[in-house]
């Protein structure tokens, strides 16, 4: 999680579970419950910020003066399954700035009217009015407020706002789980993966999303899913990239996002990505290549694979084992699980390594612990 904070910050995270705001009758984003749950979600992350003990001085007196929050999300993938729309597509795209518009505009406008009823943080606060008034003027004036309707820039100039930061989108990868979502604002890496059960055999499971669509339509051949079921893997790194920089227009802050691409991507391949970003607006990024780590041990098919494409990418004395995981299991001493040094069970493919306070996989990126 890439978070710019200033010295003594701390991050104040929460997420609104997009799939529950799906009209899965209509197929279309309730955006009144949306509304809603964005208003509560800014007023429950505000008491946190007074609710909190705080262990340091600084770090109170940090919190308490820029009174910063992070909304973010979860189950965007979700959403758009639900609105049959393909996330990374023309469509997706339209329907992701839309909803992300709401999220922004509904937590500043929530947050004005905290300012209203409780004060603005006080850094925002100066002297004298004057001075309050020329912090004001500054703050409506950066890149991301001069994007924001007329109407918010003028309700801060009035009356302040009660948050400096409000939105922030973090991997969610434990809540995510935990919820039966798709993490953050990341799409499907797979819709069915293997898991050990309570006698030690792999089962295959699928996801509930696909789970749900299979039982309201038994006829669909669920190797044969319409392109809404589109997985990380599927959709092309600049279809990842495209998608961040829709959503950063609307995220003040950070944002958690990793752009797949396929095993033997160059390095100038990847700078596009990387400028690609940049160009879009993207405060950071992750670009993360198929195959591109000799800790790879595990791929789902052997075939899919190759030793011979594995030396393309890797120095010849470095040495890299494949097996097929489904069958070959049973004769290994291979570890699957969330704890760093596992193997990952989501992709069966990476290695768990601690990526700042995360349990993540090195391949697909899922974050299966997280103190966040």
């Amino acid at each position: 999680m890439e978070q710019p904070l200033a010295p003594y910050s701390v991050c104040n995270l929460a997420a609104v579970n997009l799939a529950s705001v799906a009209d899965k009758e209509a197929k279309v984003v309730d955006f009144e419950k949306l509304k809603n749950t964005v208003q509560t979600g800014v007023r429950m992350q505000d008491n946190v910020i007074d609710a909190t003990p705080y262990f340091l001085e600084e770090n109170k007196k940090q919190a308490l003066g820029e009174r910063r929050i992070g909304l973010g999300v979860m189950g965007l993938h979700d959403l758009l399954i639900y609105t049959e729309t393909a996330y990374g597509s023309e469509e997706g795209n339209k329907v992701v700035d839309e909803i992300f518009e709401t999220i922004a505009t509904t937590a500043y406008r929530t947050s004005i009217e905290l300012a209203k009823e409780k004060g603005s943080f006080p850094f925002l606060e100066g002297q004298t009015e004057e001075e309050t008034k020329e912090l004001r003027m500054k703050f409506i004036n950066t890149g991301y407020m001069q994007g924001m309707p007329e109407d918010i820039r003028q309700g801060i100039l009035d009356y302040g706002i009660r948050n400096s930061h409000l939105l922030t989108v973090a991997p969610t990868g434990s809540t995510g789980t935990m919820v039966g979502v798709s993490t953050g604002l990341e799409p499907y890496f797979s819709f069915s993966y293997f898991r050990s059960g309570r006698l030690g055999k792999f089962i295959e499971v699928k996801a509930e999303i696909l789970e749900e669509y299979l039982r309201e339509h038994p006829e669909q051949d669920p190797n044969n899913l319409p392109d809404w079921f589109v997985t990380a893997m599927e959709l092309e790194p600049e279809s990842h990239a495209d998608v961040q920089c829709v959503i950063q227009r609307w995220v003040d802050s950070s944002i958690s996002k990793t752009v797949n691409a396929p095993k033997g991507y160059s390095v100038e391949q990847v700078e596009q990505v990387y400028q690609r970003l940049y160009r879009g607006g993207a405060k950071g990024g992750t670009v993360y290549v198929d195959g591109s780590r000799d800790a790879q041990v595990l791929t789902l098919k052997a075939e899919d694979n190759s030793f011979e494409e594995q030396q393309e990418l890797f120095e010849e004395d470095r040495k890299v084992v494949l097996m097929d995981t489904v069958h070959e299991l049973d004769k290994t001493d291979v570890t699957i699980g969330s704890e760093v040094g596992n193997t990952c069970p989501v992709c069966r493919e990476g290695k768990i390594q601690d990526a700042g306070g995360c349990n993540t996989c090195t391949n697909c990126g899922a974050q299966l612990k997280c103190g966040l």
